[in-house]
């Protein structure tokens, strides 16, 4: 959940002599902006450095980040769906992903895990739209022939991204579906799921998913329909301790609430021990199987100080 990145003064160091897409798709530099919070705060499990965009400029979309924010050369439509490259092509356009985690891999400690990830089907449709900011996200409520459509060239090539990082060394690959939350129930059931349920078949126990701003019903849904998952990420909105005990399978990933990182050190602390007390109350199979981590990754200008606070403390809880 972005461990690299603005926040960390590893990651600051390296933007200054280097651009994004160079840190991402120059194997050697992701895997050191990677190996920073490993190194930094020994984390247990590593996250590739990549961006989820990668994908659809690997279709045909031109994209920069001179600007900051991902731009793309041009918007999805109807008549530009026959603009995308082949899938030969587009996928080896993301060679560089499989090379990064081969790096990290060989970096990493024996005991430390590594995840992949890729943008979720709707995720990537509104950001294709450029409809991802939620003031224009009624644009791809209002098109999804259009998505079914895109979901038939791009899950090929997601599928696709899917098995060449887990030949890189990633152990699981989460679906990040950023926008997914916003849809009602019955729109996520009717056209999400079918889309995950699609890009994840045949990845036993090597697919995981995370939808920002989901709901319990979604969850649900998810645990329905996608029982091979290897685990489910959830945000802060949720209770933790009622959820896993009622977890069927796989892991949970979650989900300290990230500005809470922004507190004094004694505040964090109480708060800290305030989320923890019904998780230590929960008896040890209930929590089998818990990834702990904040709701959706860490903010930019989080003290870094904090970041430990937070590992030292779920770590000193559990360990008594």
């Amino acid at each position: 959940m972005r461990q690299a990145g603005r926040y960390h003064s590893h990651y600051r160091a390296l933007r200054e002599r280097h651009s994004f897409i160079e840190l991402c798709k120059n194997p050697e530099l992701a895997c050191e902006v990677t190996m920073g919070p490993i190194r930094e705060f020994d984390y247990d499990v590593a996250i590739l450095f990549s961006d989820l965009l990668f994908p659809l400029e690997a279709l045909g979309f031109p994209l920069n980040y001179d600007k900051g924010p991902p731009e793309l050369g041009w918007k999805l439509t109807k008549d530009s769906l026959s603009q995308f490259k082949p899938l030969e092509s587009a996928v080896q356009q993301l060679d560089f992903q499989k090379q990064a985690l081969q790096q990290i891999r060989s970096a990493l400690p024996t005991n430390k895990s590594l995840i992949g990830f890729i943008g979720g089907p709707f995720t990537l449709f509104t950001y294709a739209l450029g409809a991802e900011k939620a003031e224009r996200l009624f644009e791809a409520k209002s098109q999804f022939g259009l998505f079914q459509q895109f979901c038939e060239l791009l899950i090929p090539l997601l599928r696709n991204n899917i098995e060449l990082q887990i030949a890189g060394g990633a152990e699981v690959v989460m679906i990040f579906e950023s926008t997914g939350g916003s849809l009602s129930p019955f729109q996520y059931e009717q056209y999400c799921i079918p889309a995950i349920k699609n890009l994840s078949a045949g990845f036993e126990s090597k697919v995981a998913y995370y939808l920002r701003e989901s709901t319990e019903t979604h969850v649900l849904e998810v645990q329905k329909a996608l029982p091979d998952l290897a685990g489910i990420g959830v945000d802060h909105r949720f209770n933790l301790a009622s959820l896993l005990a009622r977890h069927p399978r796989g892991f949970l990933q979650g989900n300290f609430d990230q500005a809470l990182l922004f507190l004094d050190k004694d505040s964090l602390k109480k708060e800290l021990a305030l989320y923890l007390r019904p998780l230590l109350q929960l008896p040890p199979e209930s929590r089998c199987g818990w990834v702990c981590g904040v709701g959706h990754g860490v903010l930019p200008k989080t003290p870094e100080d904090n970041v430990k606070i937070f590992i030292d403390e779920v770590r000193k809880a559990f360990s008594a």
